[in-house]
């Protein structure tokens, strides 16, 4: 999908204009599916308060899958700097906003990453920035952990990395078996974060305990 093609959105009440980036074309062929989707679940879809919603579910969901047009590898290339730093480099409480793709349901979370640096740091924001690369996507919590740390062991080539993401899933809670305070968390560990002593102070750090 091109996303070179972007509008405005003039909001006159307010006085503004709201940049969204989305493909025009793609927009109108989706919305003329969400009108479909209104009519079979029974609603009116001509009636006052559904009449924009077709555009409106059209841009939102190109908004929340827009990772599949972002390059992880790059973001991290686009800030990696030469630095003779050897100690375990954490952020943690990145926020996760994805898109299960078993019910396009949200699950909702944050993530904890953490490498252990080989002759190159990276920008802090990059990390965060790969973990939202990635998460908007449709995905699987487990390949979305694997993915982050996949990214930044082939493209940094650290000593480590660790990865543990926490998430709730609206599939869980909303429908199905309805638990409304479950929590599912995934890890995934590379080099010397396999061993024990570096897994266990990262946990520390992030005060996760994996059971």
């Amino acid at each position: 999908m091109d996303y070179s093609d972007l509008a405005d959105d003039l909001d006159e009440n307010n006085g503004y204009i709201k940049r969204e980036s989305y493909n025009q074309e793609a927009t109108k062929k989706l919305a003329k599916n969400y009108k479909n989707v209104l009519e079979l679940l029974g609603e009116d879809s001509n009636r006052e308060g559904l009449l924009k919603t077709p555009e409106r579910v059209a841009k939102a969901m190109q908004f929340l899958t827009h990772g599949y047009h972002l390059n992880p590898v790059e973001i991290l290339k686009s800030a990696m700097f030469s630095e003779e730093y050897s100690q375990m480099v954490l952020v943690k409480d990145i926020e996760i906003y994805s898109m299960c793709e078993h019910h396009m349901l949200p699950f909702i979370g944050k993530a904890h990453v953490a490498y252990i640096p080989n002759k190159h740091i990276v920008g802090l924001s990059k990390i965060a920035r790969v973990v939202e690369a990635f998460a908007r996507r449709l995905q699987v919590q487990e390949r979305l952990t694997n993915q982050i740390r996949d990214c930044i062991q082939d493209t940094l080539n650290p000593k480590g990395v660790g990865v543990v993401i926490e998430a709730q899933h609206m599939c869980m809670s909303m429908r199905g078996v309805q638990k409304q305070n479950s929590v599912t968390t995934t890890s995934a560990f590379t080099g010397l974060f396999l061993k024990e002593n570096t897994r266990q102070e990262f946990m520390h750090l992030i005060g996760v305990k994996l059971h």
